[in-house]
C-alpha cells in the first residue's frame, strides 16, 4: 500500500498600506477570475494548490494602522512576508522591511510587490527602483496587478519555488 505525503504548509503575511491591493492579490490568486464584482469582508477557507503547497486562507487582515499591534504576531508565525505597494502611489517599503527583520531577522522568505501595473499613466515608482530597493533589502522582487490578472500566479511560483523543499 503506497503512502501519501502530507502537503507542507506555509503560512503567508501580507503587508503594505492600505489600498495597495493585498486582498485583490489573493482573491485573484484564489478565483483566478474578475475581483470587480466581489465584496470581500473576510474569505471562507480555502485551499488552492500550486506547486504542491496549499495555501489555507481563514481570514485576511485588512491594512489598518489601528490593527499595527497585530501584525508583528502574524509576521513571526508566517514562513513568507509578501510586501506590496502601490506602483502609482509614492510609497517606502522600509517601514515594513524593518518590521518584518524585527520579528523574524532573516529568517523569512520575503518579497516585495509592486502592484497595479494596469495603472501606466499613473506611474510613479518604476520598476528599475522597485528592482533597486529589492537588492538593497535582499528580498525577491515582482510587479503585478491584480486587476489585469498580470503576474500574480508567477508570484505564488516564485514563492513556492524559495519554500524548502520545492
Amino acid at each position: 500500500m503506497a503512502t501519501v505525503s502530507p502537503l507542507a504548509k506555509y503560512k503567508l503575511v501580507f503587508l503594505g498600506d492600505q489600498s495597495v491591493g493585498k486582498t485583490s492579490i489573493i482573491t485573484r490568486f484564489i478565483s483566478d477570475g474578475s475581483i470587480a464584482a466581489l465584496v470581500i469582508r473576510s474569505l471562507p477557507p480555502t485551499h488552492s494548490f500550486l506547486n504542491n503547497v496549499a495555501l489555507d486562507n481563514s481570514g485576511i487582515l485588512q491594512g489598518r494602522k489601528d490593527l499595527g499591534g497585530l501584525i508583528p504576531s502574524y509576521i513571526r508565525d508566517s514562513s513568507v512576508a509578501v510586501i506590496a505597494y502601490d506602483v502609482a502611489s509614492e510609497y517606502q517599503p522600509t517601514q515594513w522591511v524593518e518590521e518584518v527583520r524585527t520579528e523574524r531577522g532573516s529568517d523569512i522568505i520575503t518579497v516585495l510587490v509592486g502592484n497595479k501595473t494596469d495603472l501606466v499613466d499613473k506611474r510613479q515608482v518604476s520598476i528599475e527602483e522597485g528592482d533597486s530597493n529589492a537588492k538593497e533589502f535582499e528580498v525577491m522582487f515582482i510587479e503585478t496587478s491584480a486587476k489585469a490578472g498580470f503576474n500574480i500566479k508567477p508570484l505564488f511560483r516564485k514563492i513556492a519555488t524559495a519554500l524548502p523543499g520545492m
